[in-house]
């Protein structure tokens, strides 16, 4: 038997378990409550997906698209989905931390490396420009300035084309 049999079977009697004892009043909560963890559930079955057979680096788009949505739906049903309108961009940073995760875990294709960053600037960008850090952009400027400063002066200096 597979370990991914193993796990799926642990999984859906833990399950049973769960709606027969609400069933009967040992444990009360509703589904409506609880629906993101199918989709967590999902991503990290992905997750094992690639475990099992690491060539199968094309696991981990689905499984961090699935697991990073569905925290966000997670923390939408316990804040009031109301913050949706400020984190919206998750549904951009997903396939980006996907990308990132099939370059870092895969064969460190290149290629990958540009949506990965494309996908996860405009989806950090978007989440800054909806929190109140937005005023403090400048100080990326600042930082970027510092280590060129830094950086000269501490004699990197290259090398010139004779």
């Amino acid at each position: 038997m597979k370990t991914s049999d193993m796990i799926i079977g642990v999984s859906l009697v833990i399950l049973g378990i769960l709606f027969l004892s609400e069933n009967f009043g040992f444990m009360t909560f509703d589904f409506k409550d609880i629906w993101p963890l199918f989709i967590i559930f999902a991503g990290i079955g992905f997750g094992i997906g690639y475990l099992q057979d690491r060539k199968n680096y094309g696991m981990l788009m689905p499984a961090s698209i699935l697991i990073l949505y569905g925290l966000l739906f997670f923390y939408c049903t316990i804040e009031g989905w109301y913050i949706m309108s400020a984190l919206w961009p998750v549904f951009i940073l997903g396939p980006g931390i996907g990308f990132f995760m099939m370059y870092l875990l895969g064969e460190r294709e290149k290629g990958l490396l540009i949506p990965a960053s494309i996908l996860t600037g405009i989806g950090v960008l978007f989440l800054i420009s909806h929190s109140g850090f937005w005023r403090y952009w400048p100080l990326a400027l600042i930082i970027v300035g510092i280590v060129m400063i830094v950086r000269h002066f501490s004699g990197e200096k290259e090398k010139e084309i004779v």
